[in-house]
């Protein structure tokens, strides 16, 4: 059987807004729930041993890599995911297109690597922000807390697309992150960010971020 070769897209991400962790710092926790939910039942020791042995369970964080943070493939998928869910209650966009979306995307477009680094922007910093919960005792308040990264960081990951048709909607949740964001707390506007597409060179060749453009 020939090959298949999937149409790739080199994509970078720029923060506009500060980005929460969103991985429980509890390797327990972690273990026995979050990765679980891993696509495909994947194998996830080195998912695990990116958490660290951090037991404060009221903590989001990032994975790390050799002590450099970043995001998970799936985890880009899953902001995809949303994105496309987002969107396809707009009749007139690509998104409301796609039927059965999330299996779409799980099966026809992938992120490589499989681990993206952050380029960090300065030094990772701590969020807390009040949790309030309606319950059958009244209301209540809890404090949470998320590692951040800050506005100005990027990450660069390439996206396979195993078929073209899908590469306008691929663009359409890229430029949808403008308003939408990345990572934990995300409908607070916390991880919008722009796109630059970038060629085998690493040079601008479309995308929506114009201050980086005008800027180089």
């Amino acid at each position: 059987m020939a090959e298949f070769v999937a149409k790739e897209m080199k994509v970078r991400l720029t923060f506009v807004e500060e980005v929460l962790g969103s991985s429980p710092s509890s390797e327990k926790i972690y273990s026995e729930y979050i990765a679980s939910k891993a696509p495909d039942s994947l194998d996830t020791e080195d998912e695990i041993d990116a958490i660290g042995n951090e037991e404060d369970k009221g903590v989001t964080v990032f994975p790390k890599q050799d002590g450099n943070p970043g995001v998970w493939d799936y985890q880009i998928k899953g902001a995809f995911k949303d994105a496309c869910g987002g969107l396809s209650r707009v009749k007139t966009t690509e998104s409301a297109k796609i039927k059965a979306y999330k299996k779409v995307i799980d099966k026809l477009i992938f992120v490589e690597p499989r681990f993206a680094p952050y380029k960090v922007n300065g030094e990772l910093g701590i969020c807390e922000r009040p949790l309030r919960t309606n319950g059958a005792t009244g209301e209540r308040t809890a404090l949470a807390a998320s590692e951040t990264l800050p506005a100005g960081s990027s990450v660069e990951f390439t996206i396979l697309l195993f078929d073209e048709k899908l590469e306008p909607a691929v663009r359409e949740w890229l430029d949808y992150g403008k308003y939408s964001g990345f990572g934990q707390w995300r409908n607070s506007g916390k991880g919008r960010h722009l796109w630059d597409e970038l060629d085998t060179d690493g040079n601008i060749i479309g995308g929506n971020n114009e201050y980086v453009k005008t800027k180089e």
